[in-house]
């Protein structure tokens, strides 16, 4: 389990943007008790920067009675409705406004935050007044799956990117109460294995893209050193796309992170490095071509849970370290052990 103080700097760098001051100070000075909290000030934090910037306008489409013309005349409607006699017509033009589907569903998800129990009453009451703030042409859209969807197809950037993945963050850990009251519940989606499992990869690929100048950071796609009778008996191996390749011209680095509970299994009363994983590293560096003078290395990074552990070895004549970093302790020594490892 991450502790919930140090989900916030996880998010931040797995979605790709740095922790910002002011929401540090919001999220270090209270004592979270469930990580839903934590996201409900985190977009509290956030929505209000963009209010004070002023919320994105965009065209959207109306349809109105008007007493003048005004963009598209629509003939059936206002001839269905006898209102060319009264000097008065149906039209459908375009405005330009603050109602924009992501600002909708923004001020959607902090009304269902507001309005139900799950969060303690002050941050309630904070996201009652954010919601004020909002202008009242901005209509608010239930926060769901689909409205979710819909508002990831205008790709979106910047903080409006990150808020919207708060929104699916939130949306994801709501769950229907058993009685089917209408309530809801909220479950914690640090336990979501596969969830966590890309957010700790995307953590670690785009903090090292932040945060050191040395390597180049991508994820990339290695091509099997393999010879077939045709291109389609060689179009069934599979794929080998790496988590994260660190790449200089003395060094390049194939990182491979591991979202389980421990580094090591048992297997006949002897604990064991999880041999599908080493495999899986192995076969990356058996297969990647490098420069020449370039120093081809692999990590196998875990988070440590059950035990720590940091073992290294040559194999197939390249240096390979399986290691675990400590989420529980603070941030600045999760960052200074992120750093040490290259």
């Amino acid at each position: 389990m991450v502790p919930i103080q140090n989900l916030y700097y996880l998010l931040c760098y797995a979605w790709n943007r740095l922790p910002e001051q002011e929401a540090l100070l919001s999220t270090e000075a209270a004592a979270f008790q469930r990580p839903l909290e934590l996201l409900a000030q985190v977009l509290a934090s956030g929505t209000s920067r963009l209010l004070r910037r002023g919320l994105e306008n965009a065209y959207s489409e109306r349809r109105e009675e008007l007493g003048e013309l005004r963009g598209r005349l629509l003939l059936a409607d206002s001839l269905s409705r006898d209102l060319l006699r009264r000097g008065r017509a149906v039209c459908q033009y375009d405005k330009l406004g603050p109602d924009t589907p992501f600002n909708s569903l923004l001020l959607g998800t902090l009304t269902q935050l507001s309005t139900g129990r799950s969060l303690p009453a002050a941050l309630r009451h904070d996201i009652q007044n954010l919601r004020r703030r909002f202008p009242a042409s901005v209509v608010p859209m239930p926060l769901s799956g689909a409205a979710l969807r819909a508002v990831r197809r205008l790709r979106l950037s910047g903080a409006e990117a990150f808020l919207l993945n708060v929104c699916e963050l939130i949306q994801r850990s709501a769950l229907p109460e058993a009685a089917a009251t209408g309530r809801t519940r909220f479950r914690d989606f640090r336990r979501d294995e596969r969830l966590m499992a890309q957010l700790f990869e995307q953590f670690v690929r785009n903090f090292y893209r932040l945060e050191q100048r040395q390597f180049r950071v991508l994820s990339e796609t290695i091509q099997w050193r393999a010879e077939a009778g045709s291109a389609a008996d060689l179009a069934l191996l599979p794929a080998m796309i790496t988590d994260t390749s660190l790449e200089s011209p003395a060094r390049k680095i194939i990182l491979d992170t591991k979202y389980y509970a421990a580094a090591l299994r048992p297997r006949y009363d002897q604990q064991k490095l999880i041999s599908p994983h080493l495999y899986q590293l192995y076969a990356y560096l058996q297969n990647q071509p490098t420069l020449p003078g370039q120093q081809l290395e692999g990590i196998l990074l875990y988070p440590a849970a059950a035990q720590m552990v940091d073992v290294r070895y040559t194999l197939g004549g390249h240096p390979v370290r399986v290691v675990t970093i400590d989420l529980n302790q603070p941030w600045p020594g999760i960052k200074a052990d992120l750093l040490a490892l290259l």
